[in-house]
């Protein structure tokens, strides 16, 4: 089976590489022996993502996160900084992280159309499988998920001057540009400003995490692109933090791509973390195509779903498809997808066309 060409729109590698300590140059197998004996994390010794294994999954190109929110003592045990400095510095942590791997040579910032056109061109030459001989670097898009850390709008500048392309105003609960999953409410005035430096700038908009009050917000206030990274279908699996058909309506009719996410609570009801397992759920590959199919079928077509996995957000194997195994199970997909009748054209654009023709677009305009 060869290897087909893969954009994830949505990986957190950084928060992995700083936070849980992960060397992602790493074989996968090597990473899970070093931190098989750890508990403080519930992903521990069965992670699913690092740089090699991305190769050998086809992921030439990814939307790599920067994430550090604020606590807003409104969760518990603690999860997040407790003030806006201290989640800059986080930030800028991850960022270091990410300009070494671009002096290692295993990753490569991509900030506009002729650095990604290059970039595809690379990979294209080594051609299938090439990737992974060739240990060809895996090319990233910035993103900032949440912007809790923000200390002020002007620090957003800063951030595109660095290489941000893209931000999602929320994460989980309320923020301090917008509310999140499970909060309620629009924007806060700050909120509209940053909507407004985001749309100067030319950053894509991620739809992403953002409260029903506040994504209906930013449908209409925004006039620059928008893209949600990783969501799926609240019909099918009833959540504030999937879309619902309405919202996803409103994004094709933007010309927004949608990213399917492998969390497996996002995938089927009912998911009780800690206690549902993949297999006491029958989680499979061909959930995620179900959530595929009824957004297709809303949409009437294919082109506005893609893939943003998601695996690397604090979960591993214990919370994803048994038949996924590591990241590199996404080329099971097309399989998947051709036995529902996709055309080749439509598997093509899923897997990395879709949000390709969204980045062309979205970057000629910028």
């Amino acid at each position: 089976m060869h290897s087909r060409f893969i954009f994830d729109a949505h990986l957190d590698l950084a928060m992995n590489a700083i936070e849980w300590n992960r060397d992602l140059r790493l074989p996968l197998e090597e990473v899970r022996a070093t931190e098989a004996h750890l508990k403080d994390k519930p992903d521990r010794g069965h992670g699913t993502v690092t740089l090699p294994e991305m190769r050998r999954a086809g992921i030439g190109l990814c939307v790599a996160t920067q994430i550090a929110r604020l606590e807003h003592n409104a969760w518990s045990p603690v999860f997040g900084w407790r003030s806006s400095p201290q989640a800059w510095a986080a930030t800028q942590g991850q960022r270091a992280w990410y300009q070494a791997m671009e002096e290692c040579g295993e990753m490569v910032n991509i900030r506009d159309t002729a650095g990604l056109e290059a970039h595809l061109a690379r990979w294209a030459e080594a051609g299938p499988d090439g990737a992974e001989n060739a240990n060809l670097p895996v090319g990233y898009i910035l993103s900032l998920e949440g912007a809790d850390s923000l200390l002020s709008i002007s620090h957003l500048e800063r951030a595109w001057e660095y290489g941000l392309r893209a931000i999602g105003p929320a994460h989980y609960g309320p923020g301090v540009y917008a509310q999140g999953t499970d909060a309620t409410g629009g924007f806060p005035p700050g909120g509209f400003e940053l909507l407004k430096e985001c749309g100067r700038l030319g950053l894509i908009l991620d739809a992403t995490h953002l409260s029903d009050d506040c994504f209906w917000q930013a449908m209409e206030k925004y006039e620059g692109p928008v893209w949600a990274s990783h969501h799926n279908a609240r019909a099918l699996v009833p959540h504030q933090r999937q879309l619902s058909d309405d919202m996803f309506r409103a994004l094709a009719d933007r010309g927004a791509v949608v990213g399917l996410a492998l969390d497996a609570w996002m995938m089927v009801p009912g998911w009780v973390r800690g206690q549902t397992t993949p297999q006491s759920a029958g989680l499979y590959l061909e959930k995620l195509a179900d959530h595929l199919d009824h957004f297709c079928q809303l949409a009437g077509n294919a082109e506005h779903v893609g893939i943003g996995t998601d695996l690397d957000g604090a979960f591993g194997t214990e919370q994803t498809p048994q038949d996924l195994g590591s990241i590199a199970g996404l080329q099971k997909l097309p399989a998947i997808l051709a036995a529902r009748g996709y055309l080749e054209s439509d598997i093509t654009g899923i897997l990395s066309g879709n949000f390709l023709r969204f980045l062309r677009g979205a970057w000629a305009e910028g």
